[in-house]
């Protein structure tokens, strides 16, 4: 048999959510300058769909105390006014798990400065959901239609996450099936697009295929679902490819492969956070790491409109504001060489050739 090809999109949507996703698993205060820094460079290297904060409840993840500064100074900044940047084509996501923040996002976007997009999340797992949002299944949708009018209403688009598609951490194995009729819930009620989510790590390639397939096949709207993988097992570029090969065009990651769930400590005072839970140790998880996926991506010829150069100078400085190592190997690597590297020949090889009587290029004897 001939090998041939691997079938996927040669174009695709590539989102990051470092500064929203990824900080909250940090257990040290990220500043704000830092923050909004992230996201202007992220906007010049081509990203243009952001997770920026979360309006959630402060106590609990006090990491985005800054939420309102954080948004304000970037929708103002002078350096992406100075580069030119439309705002039409920037997309800026907050995270609003529960009505109270989603009024808060609506007061915010009449001042002119809230954010484009909202966020709400269901587990297909009621365990897991509740353990999240303190409410039923029931509860909460009937809560997530009136956010849906209300973010309509104020004209913004409205992100339907839907988690434990492959498993619980706290039920154990979940129905692919399910996670498709909530996916047509969401759209149901009105949401603009849909967040797959694999929350912790659980799927592996061969179901993630499966799964997309499915919603692909039966919610064909490519441009309505949006693939994100954590990885604590290693599997997130394998399952990005398996996505690609359902037909998904829409991703997001981390610089760094940062974040996780919300930390319970914060400059080493215990907070809200996540609970009981938490991963055993939140330095070996994370999300897929944005560096990595795009670099594969260019590799394979497909067009993210994203800088990769710049991006991956991007991700050596978000390692100094961590202060650790991070996970991308390809900040390290960088690119795969398009061309020859003189400074790496080793002299001699032309005239070894020469006076072997063999011609330049000849890789096999004459007999």
């Amino acid at each position: 048999m001939v090998p041939s090809d691997l079938s996927y999109p040669k174009k695709v949507r590539v989102g990051d959510i470092s500064v929203r996703d990824g900080f909250q698993h940090e257990e040290i205060w990220i500043p704000t300058d830092a923050k909004v820094f992230y996201l202007e460079e992220l906007i010049l290297c081509g990203i243009k769909h952001l997770e920026v904060t979360n309006f959630g409840n402060p106590m609990l993840m006090p990491q985005f105390k800054d939420a309102d500064e954080v948004l304000k100074r970037l929708r103002d900044s002078k350096k992406l006014s100075r580069a030119g940047v439309n705002w039409h084509d920037i997309v800026l996501t907050v995270v609003t798990i529960r009505e109270k923040s989603v009024d808060r996002a609506v007061a915010a976007r009449k001042e002119g400065w809230g954010p484009d997009r909202l966020l709400m999340m269901v587990s297909t797992d009621e365990e897991h959901h509740y353990a999240n949002s303190s409410t039923t299944l029931p509860q909460y949708w009937t809560e997530a239609k009136r956010c849906i009018d209300k973010a309509k209403d104020s004209g913004m688009q409205f992100n339907g996450t839907v988690s434990t598609i492959w498993g619980s951490p706290i039920s154990g194995p979940t129905e692919l099936r399910e996670a498709v009729e909530f996916t047509k819930h969401w759209l149901s009620l009105g949401a603009t697009d849909i967040e797959h989510a694999d929350h912790d790590g659980s799927a592996p390639p061969n179901q993630v295929y499966k799964y997309f397939s499915m919603i692909v096949n039966e919610i064909p709207d490519e441009s309505r679902h949006i693939a994100h993988f954590h990885v604590t097992r290693g599997w997130g570029t394998a399952n990005v490819l398996a996505a690609l090969q359902a037909g998904i065009v829409n991703f997001e990651a981390t610089l760094g492969g940062l974040g996780g769930q919300p930390a319970n400590f914060l400059d080493r005072v215990p907070v809200g956070g996540t609970g009981t839970y938490y991963y055993r140790d939140p330095n070996v998880v994370g999300l897929q790491c944005i560096e990595d996926m795009v670099v594969m991506m260019d590799e394979m010829g497909i067009d993210t409109g994203i800088d990769v150069d710049r991006l991956l100078d991007l991700g050596t400085m978000m390692e100094k504001t961590i202060g650790r190592r991070l996970r991308s190997e390809s900040i390290l690597n960088r690119r795969i060489p398009k061309k020859p590297r003189d400074e790496f020949k080793r002299a001699g090889l032309a005239e070894l050739k020469k006076r072997l009587g063999e011609e330049p290029g000849q890789k096999f004897p004459r007999d």
